[in-house]
């Protein structure tokens, strides 16, 4: 019996640790910045793509949520994820939708913050839809709207960490190094 208890008492201080590992990660992490981007998507397949952005989320100490929620499939969680957004404590709404691509709209339509949009290849001419579709806004809800497909991805979490280092000493250093790697990750991310 001795040993068994003696067993379990080391897997609990291992999961104690391991615990305790993650926590302070997330700690350390955390104290770099609270910035957050709520990366929407129109569908599943979208995510390869948009996600090809997350080592510069990561580079740039943002953290990025991504969630899918089709415009046109589930409109009214589209339009409570855009209009509850800030009060999650988001600083900005990155989309990525393909075809009509009316995912950025609704969202600029229903937010009062930076509306990022990554218009998707699918649809005629490997995007051209999409892109004319999120670029495309009326006067007073505004998309910033980027290339078609995994460079726009990129663009958006680029853009972002510019937008954010208006008032942030260590974005201003972090695109420094970026810019000074050529706009690519230093290899030791």
């Amino acid at each position: 019996m001795h040993s068994i208890a003696k067993f379990n008492e080391h897997k609990t201080k291992f999961f104690l640790y391991y615990l305790y590992g993650i926590y302070t990660h997330l700690s350390e992490n955390k104290k770099l910045n609270n910035y957050r981007v709520l990366v929407l998507m129109g569908s599943k397949n979208d995510s390869a793509i948009l996600e090809a952005a997350l080592p510069y989320y990561d580079y740039f100490g943002i953290a990025a949520e991504f969630v899918v929620s089709s415009a046109h499939r589930d409109p009214a969680r589209t339009v409570e994820y855009a209009s509850s957004a800030r009060a999650k404590g988001f600083s900005a709404i990155v989309c990525g939708a393909g075809m009509a691509a009316h995912l950025a709209g609704v969202c600029a339509a229903n937010s009062d913050l930076p509306v990022i949009g990554v218009p998707l290849a699918g649809g005629i001419s490997d995007g051209l839809d999409a892109l004319l579709s999120t670029v495309q806004m009326p006067g007073g809800v505004p998309v910033a709207t980027f290339a078609v497909g995994k460079a726009g991805a990129i663009n958006a979490a680029v853009f972002i960490a510019r937008l954010l280092s208006l008032s942030d000493e260590t974005l201003i250093n972090k695109l420094d190094s970026f810019r000074a790697h050529g706009c690519k990750l230093p290899i030791s991310v």
